[in-house]
């Protein structure tokens, strides 16, 4: 996958999570799209290591989208731990 597949994939899983997990969260769309990029490589890495099912480097495989999503998932729900809703 290029660049702007990653961005796109990024961006698309991050909105996803925050719509999964309603909230206050840093972002607009830059900071989305961040935590989409950053959740597709945890998810991935997740997924090879503990689940024992590496992702394949294709857009358009499901698995890669489920890795992203969950991703992105597991650094919001992070943030929110680390960070608390101390925005108002």
């Amino acid at each position: 996958m290029g660049i702007i597949s990653w961005i796109i994939l990024g961006l698309v899983a991050g909105v996803i999570a925050k719509v999964l997990l309603p909230g206050r969260d840093p972002g607009g769309l830059i900071g989305t799209t961040l935590i989409g990029v950053a959740g597709a490589f945890v998810g991935g890495w997740i997924s090879s290591r503990f689940l024992d099912r590496p992702i394949d480097n294709q857009f358009f495989d499901g698995t890669t989208w489920i890795a992203a999503i969950g991703g992105s998932l597991v650094l919001l729900i992070g943030y929110r731990l680390l960070f608390g809703n101390s925005r108002n």
